[in-house]
């Protein structure tokens, strides 16, 4: 088999981390398999699973040919004779009850990080919160958000825990355009799941609402947020002392102060027409502006409700949101979320769900080998290859030590 001598863990360990048995209880526990008669929900999640990781561009297509394939049906140990049709993939996706995927993420991540990833998760608490769209070329989504090349698009909003995606929303609803409405609605579902949480929530530009960052501090939310350059405020102290260090490492020091920040009201005028009044916020943030080292001259605003914290210590914590960057690079461009796979709300939640499961278990395999992204991807499929070879073999009656050397 395909061994790395330098790799502490193997995919084969990975894939045991799949919850069999939760997968049968949901499947007998459940509606989801009403109806179904091939598909039945292990079934279709395990050619998920396997199709998102076996091909370049996965479509329903791919995802036929795939469940139609021996060494599939080999390495999950269903039945020969079984198959689908692209249309009855289609269909299920369009149907079959996302929550069921769901619970199941959320157990292999609770598992992943209760073993691999809490001390990375612990060492900032920083959650990284963003979103990407993704538009459908052919123009077949009927529901989803307008975007700047007049087609629909679907929003994925993900928080990532620096290690692993640890939340996840589609938003198809025109609304949800507006980061200040997907942004705040994501980071609540994630608050709601970790009762006495102690994170704190990365965000970029695209978080601006004043209404919204007073909702986090009554909630007790902590947040670090981009906000944009020269917006109006009015400063109540400043919280640089007399001979403080100013030199941040990347950055140098401006500003640091405690202000109180604006909000438009709407109101109507005579005519009946709306528009928006500038108020003052009953609330206090923290401003932190700092200078570029390498970009001289460009500054960096952030607003903040923590007041704990060094400015150093907030800068660096902005500095790290990239990793969420570089994330959804990562599941553009190796695991298939740069296109539509169901044009069905239902569909793309099942499919973000499952991209997520294999996301963990590469990202896993890529940490612990001490890896790239690439190379994570390239040499856990060939794992999985030969290890469905040497099922194969032993199915035959054969010895796959014998070719494997191993």
């Amino acid at each position: 088999m395909a061994i790395f001598k330098d790799h502490s863990i193997s995919a084969k360990q990975l894939l045991s981390f799949i919850p069999e048995a939760l997968i049968a209880n949901l499947s007998q526990t459940t509606r989801i398999d009403h109806y179904a008669k091939v598909l039945h929900g292990n079934k279709l999640f395990y050619l998920l699973l396997y199709g998102i990781l076996d091909n370049e561009k996965l479509s329903q297509r791919t995802l036929e040919d795939t469940f139609n394939d021996s060494l599939f049906k080999i390495l999950f140990n269903l039945d020969e004779d079984q198959t689908v049709r692209r249309s009855s993939i289609s269909e299920r996706l369009s149907k079959v009850d996302p929550d069921y995927f769901k619970q199941i993420y959320e157990c292999i991540y609770e598992q992943f990080a209760g073993v691999y990833a809490l001390t990375e998760r612990k060492k900032y608490n920083l959650i990284r919160v963003d979103s990407s769209m993704v538009s459908e070329s052919v123009g077949k989504l009927m529901e989803g958000i307008d975007n700047k090349s007049g087609k629909k698009a679907v929003k994925y909003s993900i928080g990532f825990d620096g290690v692993l995606p640890c939340h996840s929303n589609v938003f198809t609803n025109p609304s949800y355009g507006s980061e200040d409405i997907a942004l705040p609605e994501a980071v609540m579902e994630h608050v709601k799941k970790e009762a006495g949480h102690q994170n704190i929530y990365v965000l970029d530009r695209g978080l601006q609402s004043t209404k919204t960052m007073k909702a986090f501090s009554m909630s007790q939310v902590t947040f670090i947020c981009r906000a944009k350059e020269n917006r109006k405020f009015t400063l109540l102290e400043s919280l640089v002392t007399q001979g403080q260090d100013l030199d941040l490492g990347e950055s140098k020091l401006i500003r640091d102060c405690r202000v109180q920040l604006y909000a438009g009201i709407p109101v109507n005028n005579k005519r009946g027409n709306k528009h928006y009044r500038h108020e003052l916020i009953d609330c206090d943030f923290r401003l932190v502006v700092v200078e570029s080292k390498a970009e001289e001259g460009k500054e960096y605003w952030f607003l903040t409700n923590d007041f704990k914290r060094s400015a150093k210590e907030i800068a660096q914590a902005y500095r790290r949101r990239w990793d969420i960057e570089v994330f959804f690079r990562f599941l553009k461009q190796e695991l298939n979320v740069s296109h539509l796979v169901s044009l069905n709300k239902n569909g793309m939640q099942v499919i973000l769900y499952m991209t997520l499961i294999v996301a963990m278990m590469i990202l896993i395999y890529k940490k612990a080998n001490n890896i790239g992204y690439k190379t994570a991807k390239r040499r856990f499929a060939m794992e999985v290859r030969d290890l469905t070879i040497a099922l194969i073999v032993v199915h035959c009656g054969g010895d796959p030590g014998l070719f494997f050397k191993t």
